[in-house]
């Protein structure tokens, strides 16, 4: 059951009118710890400007940049005809971390899970046996997973994995097994790194039923090569992440700056 404005807004706490941090920033801070504490659920309906600005004793602009800075961070999102809800804070993707879907859930304490959409044997043409390595027409096993944390969807993964290096892989249940599990503990095989290569684009018809976003929504695109320690490709892959439960983020070293 959603919270009424009237409900949360009647008890809000004092701010501090004669301290240096802004009064926007302390109305958005409280309504983000009141999301982090279970008293704003994902989908509760939060305060209108007006309502904020009169429980607070703010002007409307106050309360307005209030609820911009909580959607920029991703804590809530307007709709037309609902007014502005709680949602799911963005997942910071760190692209200088190699990790797989299923290791990066679970440290986020969220429950992964994968539905499989397509498992096939093709024949490698275009770029892939430039890009794995191999003979143009070897066999690669295809896979392509919806990713799904916590009962959400979250990504598109479509991998394509050179079965030279590793025989027998395509019998594995990967609806169920974790990829980069199965190939470290059946073959021995560990990641070292990738080269890869991030763009926006919109999602397709497809990918917005699939993760349950509008069409055309922004979708975060990395496709990489992931590499041993011996500088064997492992797998080609393209992940689609959806744009609204994303963001990438990058520590750049101060040597790179002049």
């Amino acid at each position: 059951m959603e919270k009424t404005e009237a409900q949360f807004s009647s008890h809000p706490l004092p701010l501090d009118k004669d301290g240096f941090i802004p009064l926007y920033y302390q109305i958005q801070q409280a309504l983000i710890e009141k999301i982090q504490a279970g008293e704003l659920l994902v989908g509760d309906c939060l305060p209108s400007e007006y309502e904020l600005a009169r429980s607070y004793q703010v002007s409307r602009m106050t309360a307005r940049q209030a609820l911009h800075n909580l959607k920029s961070r991703g804590y809530a999102l307007s709709q037309k005809g609902r007014g502005t809800y709680v949602t799911r804070p963005k997942l910071e993707k760190n692209i200088m971390h190699l990790r797989g879907f299923t290791e990066d859930m679970k440290r986020r304490g969220m429950m992964p899970s994968s539905r499989l959409l397509e498992q096939n044997i093709l024949l490698a043409t275009g770029a892939l046996p430039e890009q794995l390595r191999v003979e143009e027409g070897s066999a690669i096993l295809q896979l392509r997973r919806l990713r799904i944390a916590d009962g959400t969807p979250m990504a598109l993964e479509d991998s394509h994995i050179p079965l030279q290096h590793y025989p027998g892989l395509e019998r594995t249940d990967f609806s169920s097994e974790s990829l980069y599990k199965v190939l470290r503990d059946k073959y021995g095989v560990r990641a070292a790194w990738a080269d890869e290569v991030l763009e926006a684009s919109p999602a397709t018809r497809e990918e917005s039923e699939l993760l349950s976003i509008p069409k055309n929504a922004i979708m975060l695109s990395i496709s990489r090569v992931i590499m041993t320690t011996a500088e064997i490709p492992i797998e080609v892959a393209c992940s689609r992440y959806c744009g609204n439960r994303y963001r990438a983020s990058i520590r750049v070293p101060t040597t790179t700056i002049e």
